[in-house]
C-alpha cells in the first residue's frame, strides 16, 4: 500500500467518521430482517454473515466500484461506474441506500471540497472524491470497508445480544481481510463484479415489507 500523508489520511478519517453526515447509521443492509427471521441470533452468527458479505456481496462489489470511479478519466467513464452499481443493486431499499449515503455524501464533500459529486452511488462517489483529492486508492478502499464494517456491527449490537468488547472484536477479525480485497480489487475490472451472498439479499428485499423496524434498509 502506498505510503500516505498525515493530510491524506486525516481526509479519509473525517469522510468515513461516524460524525460525516451520510446518515449510515439508519441503515442496517438488510440485518435488521436477518434478525427479525432469527436467522442471526449472537455475535458468531453476526460475524459469519458479516463475513460473507465482506467476500461475496457488497463488500467487494463495493471495492470495484470505488476503484473503477478512481480510476476514470472522463465523466462518461464515471456514468457508466454509476450506472452498473446501481444496476447491481439487488433490491430496491439496497438501491436507497447506496443512493441517498451517496447524495449525502456528495452534496457535503462538493461544498468543502469543490469536486462535482452530485447524483451518484456512495462508493462511487468516494472514489471519484478520492481521485480529485490524490488520495491513495487502496487505503481509500481499505477505510470504506471498515467504515461500512463498523455501521454493520453497530446495527448488529442494536438487534443482537452482542456487547462493546465483542463487537470490536469482530470488527478486529473482519478488518484483518480487508488489505487483500484492497488489493484484489485495486484495477476497478467490473467484469470481476459477482454477488453470492444471497441470503443477505433476500433480507435485505424482506425488510423492505417488514412491518416494525427501526432502519430504513
Amino acid at each position: 500500500m502506498a505510503t500516505a500523508t498525515s493530510a491524506q489520511v486525516l481526509t479519509l478519517s473525517q469522510w468515513l467518521s461516524p460524525a460525516y453526515p451520510v446518515g449510515a447509521f439508519a441503515y442496517s443492509h438488510g440485518l435488521e430482517a436477518a434478525a427479525d427471521q432469527a436467522w442471526l441470533r449472537d455475535g458468531a452468527d453476526l460475524e459469519a454473515w458479516l463475513e460473507e458479505v465482506l467476500e461475496h456481496g457488497a463488500g467487494r462489489a463495493d471495492a470495484l466500484f470505488l476503484a473503477a470511479a478512481w480510476r476514470a478519466k472522463e465523466t462518461a467513464d464515471l456514468a457508466a461506474v454509476d450506472a452498473t452499481a446501481c444496476a447491481f443493486a439487488a433490491s430496491r431499499e439496497r438501491l436507497l441506500e447506496t443512493r441517498q449515503q451517496g447524495r449525502s455524501f456528495g452534496l457535503v464533500t462538493q461544498g468543502i471540497w469543490g469536486a462535482p459529486l452530485a447524483g451518484l452511488t456512495y462508493p462511487v462517489a468516494l472514489g471519484a472524491a478520492a481521485a480529485a483529492e490524490g488520495l491513495p486508492l487502496e487505503l481509500t478502499q481499505v477505510m470504506y470497508l471498515q467504515a461500512f464494517l463498523s455501521n454493520l456491527v453497530a446495527a448488529g449490537q442494536r438487534l443482537l445480544p452482542v456487547g462493546q468488547t465483542e463487537g470490536q472484536q469482530i470488527l478486529q477479525r473482519l478488518s484483518c481481510r480487508l488489505p487483500a480485497i484492497a488489493e484484489q480489487t485495486r484495477d476497478g475490472d467490473l467484469g470481476q463484479l459477482s454477488a453470492t451472498a444471497f441470503l443477505a439479499d433476500i433480507a435485505a428485499m424482506k425488510h423492505e415489507t417488514q412491518r416494525s423496524r427501526i432502519f430504513r434498509t
